[in-house]
C-alpha cells in the first residue's frame, strides 16, 4: 500500500514561492527580450487632427512617433524638414546620438544610412541640399517632445539632422530652430538603443520610415 505523504505548511509556502519566482523570472526575461512589449503603437488613421497637413509619422522599432510641425514658427526649417520626409531621405537613417532620458538625434542622410553606415563620420554628413539659416524663437517652449533642427556650433549650419527632446530643455530656447512637437508616441523613443558610457551608439536603431500623414491616408 502506498501512503500519501502530506506536505507541511512550510513546504507548501516554499513551493508556492519557488513557482512564483520562476514565473516572475520568466516574465522579466520575456519583457527584457521584448523591449517594445508595453509600448502603445498609435495608429494615425484613428486620430482626428486639427492640422493634418502638418502631421508627420516617424516609424521607429517600437512604433509610431506622431509629430505636429509648426511652419508658422520656423517656416524655412519646416519646409526643409517636409521636403526631406517627402523624398524619403530619412528612411533607414540611424539614431546615431542618444542621451538616455534627455534626447535622441538622427537625420545624417550621408553617413547614417543603414546600407552605408560610417561610424567614423556619422554626425558630420553634409547633404546635397546645403545649409539653411537658424530660426530661433525665444518664446517657444523647448519642453519634452520638442523636435528641432540640429546644427554645428555655428549658427546657420542646419542641414538634415534633427533631435527630439525626452525632457524639458529651457537652455535650448533661442539656440535651435524648433520644427514641431511629438503629439503621440514619445514613449517609443525611450526604447531607442542607448549606451550609458557614450552618446554615440554602436549598432544603433534606425528610423524605419518617415511620412507625412497625407501620403499614408
Amino acid at each position: 500500500m502506498i501512503h500519501k505523504i502530506k506536505q507541511s505548511r512550510s513546504e507548501k509556502i516554499l513551493l508556492i514561492f519557488l513557482i512564483s519566482l520562476f514565473i516572475f523570472s520568466l516574465g522579466s526575461f520575456f519583457i527584457i527580450k521584448n523591449k517594445c512589449l508595453l509600448i502603445k503603437d498609435h495608429d494615425p488613421k484613428k486620430i482626428k487632427f486639427i492640422n493634418p497637413e502638418n502631421i508627420a509619422i516617424l516609424r521607429a522599432p517600437c512604433g509610431n512617433v506622431i509629430i505636429e510641425l509648426y511652419p508658422n514658427i520656423s517656416p524655412k526649417s519646416v519646409e526643409r524638414f517636409k521636403m526631406l520626409i517627402e523624398r524619403k531621405e530619412y528612411d533607414n537613417v540611424a539614431f546615431h546620438r542618444v542621451i538616455k532620458n534627455v534626447l535622441v538625434q538622427s537625420g545624417d542622410t550621408v553617413y547614417g544610412k543603414k546600407e552605408n553606415l560610417n561610424y567614423a563620420k556619422i554626425g558630420n554628413g553634409r547633404s546635397k541640399y546645403g545649409t539653411i539659416n537658424t530660426e530661433t524663437n525665444s518664446n517657444f517652449d523647448f519642453g519634452k517632445g520638442t523636435v528641432a533642427m540640429a546644427r554645428a556650433y555655428e549658427r546657420d549650419t542646419e542641414d538634415t539632422q534633427f533631435f527630439i527632446l525626452l525632457k524639458d530643455a529651457p537652455l535650448f530656447e533661442g539656440e535651435y530652430s524648433p520644427v514641431g512637437k511629438v503629439k503621440y508616441g514619445l514613449d517609443v523613443l525611450t526604447k531607442i538603443k542607448y549606451d550609458d558610457k557614450t552618446e554615440y551608439i554602436l549598432r544603433p536603431d534606425f528610423i524605419e520610415t518617415f511620412r507625412m500623414l497625407r501620403s499614408i491616408n
